[in-house]
C-alpha cells in the first residue's frame, strides 16, 4: 500500500494539467501556418477579402451554382463585392489568380468567383492558363478542346471561348495540347495582346496561374495585369512560404489587390445558420406539452 494516496492523486492531476498546457503551448508556437485574417494581416499586411470555409465530401466544387443559396455561394459573392470595392479608383479589368503552392484552391477560386462576379450583371471570361496542370474545364463541365495555347500561337482567341451556364460567363481553357515551355508561350507578346482583345470584349478577365513557386509563370503573367489575388489555404500555407510568395510578386512589380482565405474551418454560428438553413426543408417541432 503507498501511504498518501490522497496526496499523491491530486498533485499527479496537476502535474499532468501543467504538462499538457505547455505541450499543447509548443505546438501552437511551432505551428506557424496562417489561419485567420488576423494572422495573414501580421504576416503580409494585406487584408483578406474573403473566407471561404472547406467543402464537405460530396459536395459539387462549382458551389455557387449548384447551391446558389448556400453559406458557402454567399461568401463569394461577399468576395466579388470586396474585389470591386478595393479598386473603386482604378476598376480591375485583368485579375491574376495564383498561390504560394500547389493543391490550395486556386481553381476553386476562379470558377466560384467568376459564377459570382458574373451573378453581378457584369460579363467575365475565366482564362485558364495553368498550362501545366489545368482544373477549369473539369469545373465547368467543358471539353477542352482548342483554348490559350492555341490562341496565342495564331495571336487571337478567334471563336475559342466557351459559354458558361451563368448567362454574361464565358471560359477560355488551356486547351488539348499543352505546350513544352508555357513560360515561353506565357511570357510572349501574343499575351498582351490577347489579355487587350478581351478587356474589349468583357469587363472582366479572370486569370487562373501555376502556383507562384517552384516555377515562373505567375510572376511572369503578374506584371501584364492590373491586379493578382493571392490564395492560402487555412492551417496548411506556411507563414514563409506566403512571405516569400508576396514578395516574390511585388519584385515584378505586380499590384496584390488582398488575399483569400481557402478551406477555413466549418464554424458553425449564426452565419451558417441564417444561410445554411435555406438550403434545406425546415423542421416544425411541437412544443414538449403537446
Amino acid at each position: 500500500p503507498v501511504r498518501g494516496r490522497m496526496l499523491y492523486t491530486p498533485l499527479a492531476a496537476v502535474v499532468s494539467a501543467l504538462v499538457a498546457t505547455g505541450l499543447a503551448f509548443l505546438l501552437e508556437y511551432l505551428d506557424d501556418t496562417l489561419k485567420t485574417p488576423y494572422d495573414v494581416s501580421q504576416t503580409l499586411d494585406l487584408d483578406t477579402l474573403g473566407t471561404i470555409t472547406r467543402l464537405t465530401k460530396g459536395e459539387e466544387e462549382l458551389i455557387v451554382s449548384a447551391q446558389p443559396i448556400s453559406y458557402l455561394a454567399e461568401a463569394f459573392r461577399v468576395l466579388a463585392a470586396n474585389i470591386r470595392f478595393s479598386s473603386l479608383d482604378r476598376p480591375l479589368q485583368t485579375l491574376l489568380v495564383t498561390s504560394p503552392g500547389s493543391m490550395e484552391g486556386k481553381s476553386f477560386t476562379v470558377a466560384n468567383l467568376a459564377v459570382a462576379m458574373a451573378g453581378t450583371g457584369i460579363s467575365v471570361v475565366a482564362v485558364d492558363a495553368d498550362l501545366r496542370r489545368p482544373r477549369l474545364h473539369q469545373l465547368f463541365g467543358l471539353a477542352p478542346h482548342e483554348g490559350l495555347a492555341d490562341s496565342l500561337l495564331e495571336g487571337s482567341t478567334d471563336g475559342r471561348l466557351q459559354l458558361g451556364e451563368t448567362e454574361g460567363l464565358m471560359v477560355l481553357t488551356s486547351g488539348a495540347a499543352l505546350p513544352a515551355n508555357p513560360v515561353k508561350v506565357l511570357g510572349s507578346p501574343h499575351m498582351r495582346v490577347l489579355l487587350d482583345e478581351l478587356t474589349r470584349t468583357v469587363d472582366l478577365v479572370l486569370i487562373d496561374s501555376t502556383p507562384v513557386f517552384p516555377i515562373a509563370d505567375a510572376t511572369m503573367l503578374a506584371p501584364e495585369v492590373d491586379g493578382v489575388l493571392l490564395v492560402l489555404e487555412a492551417g496548411r500555407t506556411r507563414s514563409q512560404a506566403a512571405r516569400n510568395a508576396a514578395e516574390g510578386l511585388r519584385q515584378v512589380g505586380a499590384n496584390l489587390v488582398g488575399v483569400v482565405l481557402n478551406a477555413a474551418p466549418n464554424r458553425k454560428g449564426s452565419y451558417h445558420g441564417y444561410y445554411g438553413d435555406r438550403t434545406r426543408r425546415p423542421r416544425y417541432r411541437l412544443p414538449f406539452w403537446r
